[in-house]
């Protein structure tokens, strides 16, 4: 059984990078359809809120259902993945600003509801006294995979068709891959979902705190992933001709999404070392101190524009998982499941406000201001992280290192 736990984690992780490309195809596209769509900062703000609105529909959908324990795990990651990678595809049969793509990426989020939850329970069923580390690895294949649209965008240059239909491509071989990776000894079944339960999110104190901490790193990460491309395009056009600054802007943004990969995992290896609050307190510190501090460098050098961004994201995304791990140590047994939905839910609802926030604010006050108010959140999560860390529950968390 040991030695299929090494390459059954790793296929989970690379299916998941391969999948999860999905998410943010049609926003990468977004500078290059502004250009030569003129495609307006509404319907360029639903291309990623249509997701997260699908992704907490089929997130609910399956919990109520059960569907996790209904059926295989890694077929119901394969059927999402190729479901997904059709709906995806057939975005390029409509006109960008119809409401048709929209649904589209609607669909495409309650798909990515069987894919990265369902990667996660199979990964995790191979767990070994190392769950920070490895919920870590996974959140951070999540990440690279949010960052490969951005790749795929500057290999294809100005053509946005060629990113969506690769994309589609990678989460058809993440179908191909899933038959193939095994399942651990840890196969509890999922705890349902008891909506009766929800209130205890916050009416018990340590879940409140960890959850209104949670809610503080979501206002930041996926505002700052949607439009942290468009904000690099706008900057660069200062200083470089506009086809060049298109491709530069996807190249940075593939390369400031994607090393948050490499923060997800240096953060679960911290947090099972130094304790969970202390992780996502000092992620949240750094990340909100970029938020305020990268308008700053807008229009001016590039390389050190790209730096700071660079810093922003490894340590947006470097206390993500952590905070799942959080709620899974201090909810009773019983309540796991639910308390993990409530809280995937109201996050990835929270984001579609800020995500639609930025436009407002970039036409407000322009884009040297727009980030700082996302600030807000992960500064307000620390305080609830430090509330949390007081209390004489936080040693259930980590294995008693808070």
């Amino acid at each position: 059984m040991g030695a299929r736990r090494v390459p059954s984690i790793a296929l989970a992780t690379l299916a998941m990078v391969a999948a999860l490309g999905l998410w943010f195809s049609a926003s990468a596209i977004v500078p290059a359809l502004r250009v030569q769509e003129n495609l307006d900062p509404v319907t360029a703000s639903m291309f990623s809120s249509a997701v997260q609105l699908g992704f907490v529909a089929g997130t609910v959908i399956s919990a109520v259902l059960v569907l996790a324990d209904r059926i295989d795990p890694r077929r119901f990651f394969a059927l999402s993945s190729v479901v997904a990678a059709a709906v995806n595809a057939a975005i390029l049969l409509f006109e960008p600003a119809s409401l048709m793509v929209i649904l589209c990426r609607f669909v495409t989020g309650m798909c990515m509801a069987g894919i990265y939850p369902i990667g996660m329970k199979i990964a995790t069923t191979w767990a070994e006294g190392n769950m920070g580390f490895l919920v870590g690895t996974l959140v951070g294949a999540l990440t690279l995979g949010s960052a490969t649209p951005h790749l795929f965008n500057a290999l294809a240059g100005v053509d946005w068709q060629v990113t969506i239909l690769a994309a589609s491509a990678s989460a058809l071989a993440a179908a191909g891959i899933a038959p193939f990776i095994g399942l651990g000894p840890n196969r509890g079944k999922t705890p349902p979902f008891r909506p009766s339960q929800v209130l205890a999110a916050f009416r018990d104190r340590p879940l409140r705190y960890a959850n209104l901490g949670y809610l503080g790193h979501m206002w930041e990460l996926y505002a700052m992933w949607t439009w942290v491309g468009v904000f690099l395009f706008a900057s660069f056009r200062y200083s470089m001709a506009e086809d060049a600054a298109l491709s530069n802007a996807s190249i940075a943004t593939f390369s400031i999404v994607g090393i948050g990969a490499f923060g997800c995992m240096l953060g679960g290896l911290w947090a099972d070392r130094a304790g969970r609050t202390i992780v996502t307190m000092v992620s949240m510190v750094i990340s909100g101190s970029c938020a305020l501090g990268i308008g700053f460098l807008f229009g001016g050098d590039p390389f050190w524009l790209v730096t700071m961004c660079l810093v922003w994201g490894l340590f947006i995304v470097s206390d993500s998982a952590q905070f799942s791990a959080t709620i899974a140590e201090l909810s009773p047994k019983e309540l796991v499941g639910t308390m993990l939905t409530v809280q995937t839910g109201m996050g990835f609802l929270l984001t579609l406000f800020t995500i639609h926030l930025i436009p407002i604010l970039v036409d407000w006050f322009g884009w040297e201001v727009a980030f700082a108010f996302l600030a807000i959140g992960p500064f307000a999560g620390v305080v609830a992280m430090g509330c949390l860390r007081r209390l004489p529950e936080a040693v259930k968390i980590a294995g008693g290192r808070r």
